[in-house]
């Protein structure tokens, strides 16, 4: 039992040392797989972004500064790209560099508000005639910031296809700041501007303002502007601006065709309003919502409507509603059979040519004419037909007069045009030959006429004779001859050739009949 207890007692005291002593080591340090702090991270240098330039050759760059250089398009050389980002950033940057070789050394810090961050500082020194430019970014120094790759890449490719975009776009592009400036432009704004003239020439910032947009700048409602060419040829431009909080961004659109439209358009107006106020006719043009577009002054004498009305643009129906007030047009039984006649007679205007005869409670008469025009447009034509409607009137009466005349006549007579076409005849011409041409259906001609004459005739030399006079040209005298009827009247009669080429048929009954075997033949052609 003693020898147990002994035992027990040795192993619990050599586990208990061989604990302390392992504590011991680890304590001292002195263990051989002791556990050692982890190391803080070490972050990665960022290179500095260093230009050498031999005046305006480019010797040296680092890999940032030459990234830097590809990101600025603009310029022939690489000196003409730094300084498209440098002049806009540091102020009088070129002025300053042109003293670098008196001063040694120069320093400048980037104006607020043009870098987001702490300021830029640009660092130039003169290193054995060679200028040697150290571009520094505060807010980047110090944070060893790790990209995906696959983002980053994403990122480079999304900036360089905006900055092609931008580049390459015709449409001239650039931004001003509060000042006014113009601190960025695209190709297309800087070609504009004669900048580049010569692939090599140093930019000088600021760039040149083509478009003068005001102070304070515009809305981004669009303003047409005029620049001069070099060959002063004027360009014109609608100009949109749109504010940022440092300035704006603004764009020029070329509008030179449509100011040559505009020009043309106008021209072709001014032409038709010259054309239009000489014509005596009134001219009323409305547009597709039936407003009044165009009007000569022949529609305000026409109309007796003032011309403050009419440059009102009155609507359609407001402008028959002040022609019903002033008693211009016909005098309607009712209002609303007057406004179904005006409806009736736009839209018969509008699809087609349409025409109607205005009699007016003056005495007057008008011809109102509408046509369609393009874009559904309507036009309408007044014209005084007052005098053309008398003298229609009066030579109806007179034709009226001298054919009452011509029937009263006891001589039978018929008129053949020079085509040989019967024109007229007289009563007395149906009565005697019992033949009436009103009732013929078709045109009657000589040669049907002398049929009937030889069918109610007895034979005679004269129809055979009037045949070869009736188709003989030139002159041709007067022909008369004596002929017996079948019932046994005797006639008297005359062919007298009329101005024109046309021919007079008359027969007189004479007052002796005779019998059939005794009428003479009697053909006679006066001298």
């Amino acid at each position: 039992m003693d020898a147990s207890w002994m035992l027990a007692l040795a192993i619990v005291t050599t586990s208990i040392g061989t604990a302390l002593i392992a504590l011991l080591l680890i304590g001292l340090g002195l263990g051989r797989f002791a556990v050692r702090p982890r190391a803080a991270a070490v972050q990665p240098a960022l290179e500095e972004t260093v230009f050498l330039f031999d005046d305006q050759d480019l010797v040296d760059a680092t890999t940032p500064a030459r990234m830097l250089l590809d990101a600025v398009p603009m310029g022939g050389s690489d000196w003409a790209r730094l300084c498209a980002f440098a002049a806009p950033r540091f102020a009088g940057f070129a002025e300053a560099m042109a003293t670098l070789a008196d001063r040694g050394r120069l320093e400048l810090a980037s104006a607020p508000g043009m870098a987001q961050g702490a300021p830029l500082r640009l660092i130039a020194e003169d290193a054995g005639g060679l200028a040697r430019i150290t571009l520094h970014d505060p807010s980047a120094e110090g944070q060893g910031v790790l990209v995906d790759a696959l983002s980053y890449r994403a990122l480079e490719e999304e900036v360089d296809l905006l900055r092609a975009v931008a580049d390459r776009s015709p449409v001239l592009s650039w931004r001003e700041n509060a000042q006014g400036e113009v601190i960025w432009a695209n190709r297309a704004y800087i070609l504009r501007s004669n900048a580049l003239d010569n692939p090599d020439e140093v930019l000088s910032w600021p760039l040149p303002r083509l478009f003068d947009l005001g102070a304070p700048l515009p809305s981004a409602a669009p303003r047409r502007l005029r620049i001069t060419a070099a060959d002063d040829r004027a360009l014109w431009f609608d100009c949109h601006a749109y504010p940022l909080e440092d300035g704006a961004i603004c764009f020029a659109l070329p509008a030179d065709a449509t100011v040559r439209a505009e020009r043309a358009l106008r021209d072709f107006v001014q032409t038709l309003t010259k054309t239009f106020a000489d014509l005596p006719i009134g001219l009323a043009i409305f547009d597709r919502q039936r407003q009044l577009q165009l009007f000569n002054p022949a529609l305000i004498d026409l109309t007796q409507l003032g011309a403050e009305f009419l440059s009102g643009r009155p609507t359609l129906y407001a402008f028959l509603d002040r022609l019903r007030e002033a008693r211009m047009m016909p005098e309607p039984k009712d209002y609303r059979s007057w406004r179904l006649q005006m409806t009736e007679l736009e839209q018969a205007s509008a699809a087609g040519f349409h025409s109607e005869t205005w009699s007016l409670p003056s005495g007057q008469t008008y011809r109102v004419t509408g046509r369609p025009h393009p874009d559904g447009a309507v036009a309408f034509l007044f014209e005084d037909i007052s005098s053309e409607i008398s003298l229609t009137r009066r030579f109806r009466a007179a034709a009226e007069l001298s054919h009452e005349v011509f029937d009263s006549l006891d001589e039978a007579v018929a008129v053949f045009q020079p085509s040989g076409e019967l024109l007229m005849s007289n009563t007395a011409f149906t009565r005697l030959w019992q033949f009436d041409p009103a009732e013929t259906l078709g045109c009657v001609t000589l040669t049907d006429t002398i049929r009937v004459w030889q069918s109610f005739s007895l034979p005679n030399p004269i129809w055979t004779a009037l045949q070869g006079y009736a188709s003989r040209m030139g002159d041709r005298r007067p022909l008369s001859a004596g002929i017996a009827l079948r019932d046994g009247r005797q006639l008297s009669c005359r062919f007298l050739p009329l101005t024109g080429g046309g021919l007079m048929a008359s027969f007189h009954i004479l007052p002796t009949a005779i019998g059939p075997s005794d009428a003479p033949l009697l053909l006679t052609e006066a001298l």
